[in-house]
């Protein structure tokens, strides 16, 4: 069982068997008045973390279980998987130019051991063009960490790669299943905190996506995930300070794909000044009537609302005016989001309301999307952008409507509709 502890480094609270002593490691390493967790690496002052018992503890992935300083972590060295005897990679698809050109990018980062960051717009294929640089590691016998800030862009990894790799995948979240060692994991960035030198090859995805933008915590768990001479992959449509800083500074390398897969540009936002009431009482004519000439195309129709209190009153009261259509709402809160976004995905459900959960890392075929008070504050420009970009990524249907609902516009959607602008000029459009 000790084989499971290869490049991790746990709890023992979290095994389900006695570790040998081997395995043992301190849990925090004292420095003068400061006192160091070994397994997310962050120093506190010792008389902020000092307990009534004496011993020390972190608090900073207190949410992963307590680290205290009597007690041990557990870790072995990672060790090479045999190499396979055939390809892993099983996906029968089909590259574009361009994105044959990011991927050759990625090989090449792979070779010289370097961080390199994908900024590409949505809808650009970014997971295929990460195929071949995957499987080089996984064939080498090497260990493959593919992350996201996001339970269900994660899901939905998943979901893709075990039909394009001929290999076992462990999938890890908060209520994910049960750990198991295989050469290519699919986790959520905060999952990282529990690796140790462990990835080969880590890519993280949505990299500018809410906890992972800007979090120093989760910044350091990546460094610490990664071996020796490892590569690093960015993946994003929208970039972050971060990113610029290390691209300006040299520390990072840029690879960039301003078009989609399809070839077409992305769809522009339409702005459409329309007062939705927060008692939501009733809506207003001029929404009804946007809504029931998008239902008339008989397209999906996505709908996202900023908090969750609203998007279920709107999701009740939707339903007293389109009696004969399917309509759900899906949240953070919902236990049974991923049955209703498969059963909107297979055209089970009509409309599909919804918060920020689903603005990056899902496709749906041939949809359109409304933004309820997009111009809220919860709405940046860079969940714009990414709800935006849910709209045309299919071949069958490269374009769709994207409709910004709002009683005055904010610097936000300003800011979304120009990056978006942008992004098509230098694709060509």
């Amino acid at each position: 069982m000790d084989e499971l502890l290869y490049g991790r480094i746990i709890s023992k609270s979290e095994l389900d068997y006695e570790p040998s002593e081997k395995c043992q490691v301190k849990a925090m390493t004292e420095d003068g008045k400061y006192i160091i967790c070994n397994r997310c690496t962050v120093k506190n002052n010792k008389a902020d973390v000092l307990l009534p018992i004496g011993a020390y503890f972190c608090p900073d992935c207190l949410k992963l279980g307590r680290v205290r300083s009597d007690e041990f972590l557990y870790h072995l060295e990672q060790v090479d998987f045999p190499r396979p005897d055939q390809n892993v990679l099983t996906w029968q698809g089909q590259l574009t130019d361009l994105q044959e050109a990011v991927s050759k990018q990625l090989l090449q980062a792979l070779k010289n051991k370097e961080e390199i960051w994908v900024h590409a717009v949505t809808g650009a294929g970014k997971t295929e063009m990460t195929y071949q640089v995957v499987a080089e590691v996984i064939n080498q016998g090497g260990i493959v960490g593919f992350a996201s800030p996001r339970v269900d862009v994660c899901l939905e990894l998943y979901k893709r790669m075990v039909k394009d790799f001929n290999i076992d995948i462990c999938l890890l979240h908060a209520d994910g299943d049960k750990y198991f060692r295989s050469q290519l994991t699919i986790l959520t960035t905060h999952q990282l905190l529990r690796f140790k030198e462990a990835f080969d090859l880590l890519i993280i995805d949505e990299v500018d996506a809410f906890p992972f933008r800007d979090n120093n915590l989760l910044y350091r768990a990546a460094r610490k995930s990664r071996r020796q001479g490892s590569c690093l992959i960015y993946l994003t449509a929208t970039a972050t300070d971060n990113l610029n800083g290390q691209v300006k500074a040299g520390t990072l390398k840029k690879a960039t794909l301003a078009r989609r897969f399809h070839g077409k540009p992305l769809v522009l936002p339409q702005n459409i000044w329309c007062q939705i009431p927060w008692n939501l009482k009733e809506l207003p004519k001029k929404f009804i009537g946007y809504l029931k000439r998008q239902r008339v195309s008989g397209y999906p129709l996505l709908i996202f609302v900023p908090v969750i209190s609203f998007g279920q009153k709107f999701t009740d009261l939707l339903k007293t005016i389109l009696l004969e259509e399917q309509i759900a709402f899906v949240s953070s809160l919902s236990e049974d989001r991923k049955e209703q976004i498969d059963k909107f995905r297979e055209g089970q459900i009509d409309i599909l309301v919804t918060t920020t959960i689903l603005e990056r890392g899902v496709t749906f075929p041939r949809v359109d999307v409304f933004i309820l008070q997009a111009n809220h504050r919860l709405f940046t420009s860079s969940s714009l952008v990414q709800i935006a970009g849910r709209v045309g990524r299919s071949m069958e249907r490269p374009d769709g409507l994207i409709y910004f609902f709002h009683n005055g516009k904010s610097r936000a959607m300003v800011k979304a509709q120009k990056e978006i602008k942008l992004m098509n000029r230098l694709g060509g459009f």
